[in-house]
């Protein structure tokens, strides 16, 4: 890969989805993925030896939001991600946005805590030291709205409106980096939300609706602000490549587009799990006053009882 300035010059032809998902692994990501995957797998097999159900809807959620970060990583797309702003929005979006709901409804830090076996006592083995950053103050600092909200919104602004865009893209490790930002904002924006594993922070259903609605909408916004722009905003894509035959600021509307009509969908998403969530929570309740009534209801039939044999002993 050849450098030079902002960004990379490469001689791509003009994109095509067929082109866009041709197989150009990056080896971090690809390495990554493959070990995730792998964790995960390791973790399922161990529940089932041991005779412990683990839902097949939760692996298959965790595997295809995996297998997404590969598509937008690992393919063409990529590539062309780093010479067309259009590109880069569906990568961003994908892995900020879509790959996160999936990995947290697949519950890997749940499945981690009940695979992994417990140290000696007075030892910290692997799921010790787990538990200890799961009730940390660190990890109740970064997932608490005050953090996620301004942080979901300032990787959006302060990213791509200022010099620092730029300067991340002008290398690979630059653009790793960034990448992995993009998905770590959006599994500690999401986990408080909708996340199935426990964490440090969790409101009530209609206060987390509530951090939903506060973030999505700064998306829309910030697509917009690209749609309406006369000039490009970007210098990493202010001067495509010829053989691309696309115009800068076409591409860049178009980006704007795609940042504007993704915020939708994890909106969805995101709303249909949290549903799901609310109405098994209430059934869970349910359950729960049931048993407690049975057994007072049980107690009270015994007190009876008792005071009729009571009774009968004093005749």
């Amino acid at each position: 890969m050849d450098h030079s300035g902002h960004g990379m010059t490469m001689d791509l032809p003009p994109f095509t989805l067929g082109r866009g998902l041709q197989w150009s692994p990056d080896p971090f990501f690809l390495v990554a993925c493959l070990a995730a995957l792998g964790l995960y797998a390791w973790g399922v097999v161990r529940l089932r030896r041991r005779g412990d159900a683990w839902s097949a809807g939760r692996t298959v959620a965790y595997v295809v939001g995996v297998l997404t970060i590969v598509l937008v990583m690992c393919t063409k797309l990529n590539d062309y991600g780093m010479v067309m702003f259009s590109v880069h929005m569906v990568q961003h979006m994908v892995i900020s946005m879509l790959s996160p709901i999936l990995i947290l409804l697949g519950a890997p830090v749940t499945l981690a805590l009940r695979a992994l076996p417990t140290a000696g006592k007075g030892r910290k083995g692997p799921r010790e030291l787990l538990l200890m950053l799961l009730h940390s103050w660190y990890m109740r600092i970064v997932t608490h709205p005050a953090f996620t909200i301004p942080l979901f919104i300032a990787s959006l602004y302060a990213l791509y409106f200022t010099p620092v865009f730029d300067f991340l893209m002008g290398s690979d490790l630059g653009h790793a980096a960034m990448m992995v930002h993009f998905l770590a904002v959006g599994v500690v924006f999401f986990w408080p939300i909708m996340g199935v594993d426990p964490g440090p922070n969790r409101p009530g259903y209609l206060m987390r609706m509530l951090e939903l609605f506060a973030g999505m909408p700064f998306h829309a916004f910030f697509g917009i602000a690209l749609m309406m722009a006369s000039t490009p905003m970007v210098k990493t894509f202010e001067n495509p490549p010829a053989s691309l035959g696309i115009d800068a600021l076409a591409d860049q509307n178009a980006a704007g587009g795609i940042a504007w009509a993704f915020s939708e969908i994890p909106s969805v998403l995101v709303l249909i799990a949290l549903l799901f969530q609310w109405y098994g929570s209430e059934q869970r309740q349910a359950k729960r006053q049931d048993r407690a009534a049975d057994r007072d209801g049980d107690k009270e039939l015994e007190a009876y009882n008792a005071y009729l044999s009571s009774l009968s002993g004093r005749r």
